[in-house]
């Protein structure tokens, strides 16, 4: 549940002339009910949309009002302390506001700041969108423990990235102290890098570049919150046929976060042969997490350079595979899979690549060579797949539960093949149940023909033969339906 309390407010000091208290929120969503600030209304009640401008909070804490008969101040009251330097930087830099909002009794309720262009009217400014991306952010992130001082802190939408040093600037003057300590203070060295000309062009490229990385990314909190148990069966029940060893661990995961609002210390280990759905029961954990994924392919890996990152003292310096993990992701709390742990690689001399994943599941925060920056991995959950778990080193078996995935059984192979495999197939393809029937005796045959292989990837396959064959006959040779017999199955996957 959101944090939103007004009774433990900090009155700011930072001038006499103050007038507002600052209220800690977590909510990632503004309403009337829980508002960015709240504004006076005692002497006037402001209308749902007003336009205006803020005074810069140093000279007095006032949105002013811009109404038809003059312009009104009205003093802040209240604001959320996440959103206390957005406002100072809106006033700064004279920049005209639309709030909407609504009157209550004990002010104004704040829930929506858009910028319009100068001149009024219901034109938005063009740069409205890097304001709501930052409020977007702010709106994301954790409340700041507590008030610091003023110096130590291209698109629009989703899709918009913080790669100017003026936009970085903007964002660090407006965010920044939502940001972890140690990446405000990495900020505002390599911002200064980044500005300097007592420093090599090359060095100032690798340091906007590492910026532009790093404030894209949101640095979230440990803090989960509570997952519905029912609803994580139905998605583990959606995406997985039988694995109830598998499904009762999950469950047990879910119960733990739900108790501690953290993640559990260890990850997960899936050990069985290839095919079993090892990958599946991953991304069911991330769906039920609500977590983005990302896949790191260790048999693909011979060098620890490619998980650590190259050093920017070489000019084709990039970060490594597990910080493009988080740029992608675009947070920092994510579902790692790590695929094929027990193929890892030896590596060239520079050592174990599979050695450098023990930083990453201590959780303790794993560094980059190109970022230089101890990156917080408390919102990590790792989630690996092996074949045969004796290759396994025992320091990394420890960060891990084990889960054994036996082979399914052919029983369990024909479940899986006619009420999963084969339908999904039909829906992709638009074609009904009806028009492509496999008998009980093809159904037999299928089984049969995949008998000595491991996994349900060979009856995946099958299903889509078997179901483009049924399409190809209806649409060339007309006919209404085709219904597959064992001995058109042996013909047809022969």
């Amino acid at each position: 549940m959101p944090v939103f309390d007004f009774k433990n407010t900090e009155k700011s000091n930072a001038n006499p002339e103050c007038t507002y208290t600052t209220f800690r929120s977590n909510a990632s969503e503004t309403s009337a009910e829980q508002p960015i600030m709240i504004l006076d209304n005692k002497t006037r009640q402001w209308k749902h949309h007003s336009d205006g401008m803020f005074t810069n909070p140093i000279k007095r804490t006032s949105f002013q009002f811009k109404e038809e008969d003059g312009t009104i101040s009205a003093d802040i009251l209240k604001i959320d302390a996440r959103f206390t330097s957005l406002l100072k930087w809106l006033g700064e830099n004279h920049i005209n506001v639309r709030l909407s909002g609504r009157n209550r009794e004990d002010g104004y309720a704040v829930y929506k700041i858009r910028e319009i262009a100068f001149g009024g009217g219901t034109k938005l400014s063009a740069e409205d969108g890097f304001l709501q991306f930052m409020i977007g952010r702010l709106l994301t992130s954790s409340a700041p423990s507590e008030e610091v001082k003023d110096e130590d802190q291209d698109e629009v939408g989703d899709e918009m990235k913080l790669t100017s040093l003026q936009s970085i600037t903007d964002f660090l003057t407006c965010a920044g102290r939502t940001l972890p300590d140690n990446i405000q203070l990495w900020a505002r060295r390599n911002l200064a890098v980044a500005r300097s000309n007592e420093v090599t062009p090359e060095e100032r490229r690798h340091a906007q570049r590492a910026l532009s990385i790093m404030m894209n990314i949101q640095w979230k909190g440990n803090y989960f919150e509570s997952i519905d148990p029912v609803e994580a069966r139905r998605i583990l029940d959606e995406e997985l046929y039988g694995m109830e060893k598998v499904k009762q661990r999950i469950i047990e995961t879910v119960i733990q976060i739900n108790r501690t609002h953290t993640l559990p210390a260890y990850g997960l280990l899936l050990c069985g042969p290839a095919g079993t759905g090892k990958s599946q029961v991953a991304y069911a954990v991330a769906r039920i997490l609500k977590l983005p994924w990302t896949t790191l392919d260790m048999s693909s890996i011979n060098d620890p350079e490619q998980l650590t990152g190259s050093s920017r003292i070489y000019s084709n310096a990039k970060p490594g595979i597990i910080m493009e993990a988080f740029s992608m992701a675009g947070e920092s709390n994510l579902v790692f899979i790590i695929n094929e742990l027990d193929k890892a690689a030896s590596g060239k001399g520079n050592g174990n690549p599979a050695d450098v994943l023990l930083t990453l599941l201590d959780n303790l925060g794993f560094t980059d060579n190109y970022i230089e920056c101890m990156i917080p991995t408390v919102g990590v959950y790792p989630i690996a797949t092996a074949n045969d778990k004796k290759l396994i080193s025992a320091p990394l078996m420890s960060r891990f539960a084990v889960i054994d995935i036996p082979d399914y059984t052919a029983e369990e192979k024909k479940v899986i093949f006619s009420r999963f495999a084969l339908p999904k197939v039909l829906k992709r393809m638009g074609l009904l149940e009806n028009e492509c029937v496999v008998t009980a005796d093809g159904l037999d045959a299928v089984i049969e023909k995949y008998r000595d292989t491991t996994g349900i990837r060979d009856l995946e396959q099958a299903a889509e033969h078997i179901a483009a064959n049924a399409l190809y006959q209806i649409e060339v040779n007309k006919v209404k339906s085709v219904t597959f017999d064992a001995s058109m199955v042996e013909n047809l996957l022969d």
